[in-house]
């Protein structure tokens, strides 16, 4: 059931305002000068914890500690009743090595630490590398030791845990021997001082190797190169005997810790980075990608449980991260590289009384590893397209929970009703819907098929867009249709798709786009009859995260798409007209999540971005109607990352702190002033005329309707 609050929006203060003026011009004259930008200045909220402050308190920029505007804290939630027999929020984290939930989930593992919810990181891998546990200068005298470099691992993620839950490092774990449903035996260690905190080490063989060959390894056994993989057990662990597992026992072992603890949502890494077109090889870790591909599949088995929690599951990028506009503001990269300095072992004291070592002396030279502490980023799921309202007048908003499309809708009259999971596993996170002009709804996304995940076969691995539509307005929704993917096969790209913008014209015929493995923008378009046309290139180098696409009031499709330099658009100049494009904006660079809705005053579509290294929010006004439009900073943004979800007199983002952050906003001089939501939430908001609406950890939907507030039903 849908969670509904009741909170008052705060009066937004007035501030001042800066212009300039950008031109752009579309290719071959069709759209001249169609960019107006708006800017929104950083506000960071207040950077304390939630728990100090009371319902509804105002928070000033001294308290946040620049000279920012104010922010608010809300009360607390209305809520419905959890559904019979279900426990409330728990994260499970599935990660290849010790330190990736470090450097690639941060903040959100310490957000969820500091919640009060149930947190599992589980350890694939045991890291053993090769067995050097030591800086550079002194990796020549040190002899190797992997069971011991395991163990010195093992030491620096439970200090980093306790740190970041308690404020002291040296805070006692609990560890002890679990048999596992693969038929081995894994560690799990509880943090004594709050035992909702736990960590489980499989202890698998590591590949030792970023791309490499190396048969013994997640990679090998997945290709059916080895029949088993071999244990690495670390020196101090309470496991007693080595082991070894097969393709299934590993599906099997990740599939028993699930059923274990029984999560709502998992946090893993891309099982589909892409490859570099230079080498053909993986973008990513092998072991990253192979574990998170693994994960997949012990997800797709579990969901076949009867009697368990639904689980949404967040993905996150890893090594590519490196290249790419760092999106964490200061603060907050600060805080993420503080805790890998107390990973990296940085002050060398033996506090933790082991020989191995008391963390990693590997990571010590650079704790913030290639850009990575400055950096957080969801691979998919980011989609604020994920709610409309139907030709009968009712509400509908669309997650992927256990794999399958969640639906909840509201009738013109009453409350949410759902969800309902459609029929069809295999959902990746994030799915985007569209309105058709005769009142039906349609969503968009990507399925992921998996095949010969028994025996010692390579199997079969593929993803792909899928579409299903109403059946009549506010109706039930058809099957799924395939529409494929513009890759020629899995191993050239690691099936590397974004996931599908849509564009609609008149007649209700869709234009689905997406970036493909090769960086580019890839579109197919819907025939007459309704069949499909082919995949085609439309262009565009160096396109990163997922392309975002928006109709004005005249019937003109904008699309957009990120470079780590600025961001590219397409353009459809009349309703039935092709597409025209790539055109560089001239935008600066951006944090690459972008979002995209018709302009508030009905001229063009307004495109939302983040400044990078910072949280600050800006948005761009397009048009075909000047060839030239002013450049406005509005202040009062909010620190955080992802996408900004901007409706008509409100905005919706991810705050600092994980918590969803409201405003009312306009195109006034006055800056908006922020309401903190307190609770966290999964992949993006999205906020409309009608509300704001966000997927909470629990898999339960979240629903602020617009102008005044009232109490739940």
């Amino acid at each position: 059931m849908p969670v509904r609050l009741r909170r008052r929006l705060p009066l937004p203060s007035r501030r001042g305002t800066v212009s300039v003026v950008v031109t752009a011009v579309l290719a071959g004259g069709a759209f001249a000068g169609l960019l107006s930008v708006t800017g929104t200045s950083r506000t960071p909220e207040a950077h304390a914890a939630p728990e100090a402050k009371g319902p509804g308190t105002r928070v000033t920029g001294v308290e946040a500690g620049t000279d920012a505007g104010p922010v608010r804290r809300t009360g607390p939630w209305t809520v419905t009743p959890k559904q019979p027999g279900k426990g409330g929020t728990s994260v499970l984290q599935i990660v290849a090595h010790p330190d990736d939930d470090l450097f690639f989930m941060n903040p959100d593992t310490s957000q969820s630490l500091r919640s009060g919810n149930p947190l599992t990181s589980v350890y694939l891998t045991a890291g053993e590398s090769d067995g050097v546990n030591a800086r550079p200068r002194d990796i020549a005298t040190t002899t190797p030791d992997k069971a011991g470099y395991a163990e010195a691992r093992q030491n620096g993620i439970r200090a980093a845990y306790a740190e970041m839950a308690t404020g002291d490092r040296t805070s006692p774990w609990d560890r002890v021997s679990i048999p596992t449903a693969g038929g081995g035996a894994a560690e799990l260690d509880t943090l004594r001082a709050l035992p909702r905190i736990r960590l489980v080490w499989v202890q698998l063989r590591e590949a030792g190797s970023t791309s490499g060959d190396r048969p013994h390894s997640m990679n090998g056994l997945w290709h059916g190169r080895i029949g088993t993989l071999e244990s690495q057990r670390s020196a101090g662990t309470p496991v007693a005997a080595d082991f070894t597992y097969t393709k299934d026992q590993v599906v099997a072992t990740i599939t028993g810790l699930l059923d274990r603890f029984r999560p709502t949502f998992v946090r893993m890494q891309d099982p589909t980075p892409g490859t570099d077109p230079k080498t053909g090889r993986a973008k990513d870790h092998q072991d990253h990608l192979y574990g998170a591909r693994f994960t997949q599949a012990a997800l797709a088995r579990y969901a076949e449980l009867p009697g368990r929690p639904r689980i949404g599951v967040q993905n996150y990028l890893g090594y590519p991260t490196s290249a790419l506009p760092h999106t964490l503001d200061p603060e907050t990269a600060g805080a993420k590289l503080k805790t890998l300095k107390t990973y990296a072992w940085l002050d060398g004291v033996r506090y933790c009384g082991t020989i191995a070592g008391c963390g990693d002396l590997k990571v010590a030279a650079r704790p913030a590893g290639r850009g990575w502490a400055q950096t957080v980023r969801y691979a998919r799921g980011t989609s604020t397209s994920w709610v409309q309202r139907d030709g009968r007048g009712g509400l509908n908003a669309f997650s992927v929970l256990d794999g399958q499309l969640a639906a909840w809708r509201m009738p013109a009259r009453g409350g949410w009703h759902g969800p309902t999971l459609l029929p069809g596993g295999g959902m990746d996170s994030g799915v985007t819907s569209v309105a058709l002009p005769d009142g039906r709804i349609a969503v968009y996304g990507t399925r992921t098929t998996q095949t010969g995940l028994t025996g010692t076969g390579t199997g079969g691995y593929r993803r792909e867009v899928v579409t299903t539509a109403q059946t009549s307005p506010g109706g039930p929704f058809g099957p799924w249709r395939p529409l494929g993917t513009p890759e020629r096969d899995d191993a050239s790209g690691t099936s590397d798709i974004s996931a599908p913008a849509v564009t609609v014209d008149g007649a209700g015929l869709a234009t689905v786009l997406l970036r493909d493995s090769h960086h580019r923008l890839t579109a197919r378009e819907q025939r007459a009859d309704g069949s499909w046309g082919p995949w085609a290139v439309l262009g565009g180098t160096d396109v990163y995260g997922d392309p975002v696409a928006a109709t004005d009031g005249e019937g003109r499709s904008y699309v957009f798409a990120s470079t780590p330099r600025t961001v590219l658009v397409w353009a459809r100049p009349e309703p039935g007209a092709p597409l025209k494009g790539p055109v560089r904006t001239g935008l600066p660079a951006t944090t690459l999540a972008l979002s995209a809705s018709p302009a508030p005053d009905g001229e063009g579509v307004r495109l939302w971005f983040r400044k990078p290294s910072s949280g600050d929010l800006r948005s761009a006004d397009f048009s075909g109607a000047a060839p030239v439009s002013p450049f406005t900073e509005l202040p009062g943004g909010v620190a955080g990352f992802g996408p900004v979800s901007g409706g008509d007199g409100i905005l919706a983002v991810r705050s600092r702190t994980g918590f969803l952050a409201t405003a009312p906003h306009g195109r006034t001089a006055s800056g908006p002033v922020w309401t903190l939501e307190r609770f966290l939430f999964s992949g993006a908001p999205d906020a409309g005329p009608d509300g704001v609406a966000a997927i909470g950890l629990d898999g339960r939907l979240h629903w602020t309707p617009a102008g005044p507030m009232s109490t739940a039903p």
